[in-house]
């Protein structure tokens, strides 16, 4: 088995609560692992990434015999190929401070990046091998902060998105219409509900959306809609040069497995290394994906993940008493 420990974070003005997860198996002679940074999807989601029923009990339908979270079973994957990794309660989720309809993109991109230095500083972890994996709008965050880090030689994004936010969220909700995916959340029933009207007041910039949950009242900033709509993931991958893995669920209702599609030929443009594999009969939180499907997407990352030159902040960091453990 791994070994886990919890660790907390500071990120910005929120605290952050998170698993880090250790290979069993022997590290390299400096005492140190190759990393990933597991992000999650977006709506409300623990560190697994598995529906918050911690924080958000009440917006989502009882579990009836779901497995683990698509991260959590990623991090032990990758354990079992000597690969470390961090996942962490996004903002307003399970043990993290904040609200979670308050947290705008931008932010929870600053947050990863602040998540990545929390996980580089551990002293676990070889600087030099770092991989980042991004799950539905964490493939958005992933891809954001690996543009400004050369440090991290390689990410496998799932169920990404290609097109603007905006695309993305009408082709979803008619696909859950058609075959009720998630319709058994009220969250979800209520975002679907209010799709158009999201999106019309976000492009109108106005500060928020009430939205009626569970028989509650909340008000979903538009600040993150607005940004997401502006920032197609096809235009984030014209600026990244680094090894790309595609995975997509089959019957993903939430962004079209045609997405990937588009993403891999603007990444392979673009001159990165790109594959792309689907799961045929799986979602998009790749729950219908047995344990050989997880443990190859994890065995495809370890391969990938090379030692690159440091800039000079992270030599630094990396020569501070061997380590900063």
């Amino acid at each position: 088995m791994a070994h886990t420990e919890e660790l907390r974070i500071t990120a910005a003005d929120a605290g952050m609560v998170g698993t880090l997860t250790l290979p069993e198996t022997a590290p390299d002679a400096r005492g140190r692992y190759p990393g990933a940074l597991l992000l999650s999807s977006w709506l409300p989601r623990t560190r697994d990434g598995d529906w918050d029923r911690v924080a958000h009990a009440d917006w989502f339908a009882p579990a009836a015999g779901e497995r683990s979270g698509l991260l959590a079973r990623l991090a032990e994957a990758l354990a079992r190929h000597g690969v470390g990794s961090l996942r962490c309660d996004p903002r307003g989720c399970g043990a993290s401070d904040g609200a979670w309809q308050d947290v705008s993109l931008f932010t929870r991109i600053d947050d990863a990046r602040d998540m990545l230095a929390a996980m580089r500083s551990h002293g676990a972890f070889d600087l030099r091998r770092t991989a980042i994996v991004g799950h539905g709008e964490g493939a958005t965050l992933a891809l954001s902060v690996a543009i400004g880090d050369p440090a991290v030689s390689a990410l496998t994004l799932i169920g990404p998105s290609a097109r603007s936010w905006r695309d993305v969220l009408r082709r979803g909700v008619a696909e859950r219409a058609r075959w009720g995916t998630d319709r058994q959340h009220p969250v979800v029933r209520s975002l679907d509900r209010s799709s158009e009207e999201i999106l019309e007041r976000a492009e109108r910039r106005e500060p928020s959306i009430p939205l009626r949950i569970a028989g509650h009242t909340v008000d979903l900033s538009l600040a993150g809609v607005e940004q997401a709509v502006h920032t197609p993931p096809l235009a984030l991958a014209t600026m990244l040069h680094r090894s790309v893995a595609l995975v997509h669920g089959g019957r993903d209702a939430w962004s079209h497995p045609d997405e990937s599609v588009l993403l891999g030929a603007a990444l392979r443009e673009a001159g990165n290394a790109s594959d792309r594999r689907v799961v045929p009969e799986a979602g998009h939180d790749l729950a219908q994906a047995d344990d050989a499907h997880v443990d190859a997407i994890a065995a495809d990352l370890a391969a990938r993940i090379t030692a690159v030159e440091l800039p000079p902040v992270l030599v630094a960091l990396e020569e501070m008493d061997g380590g900063v453990r």
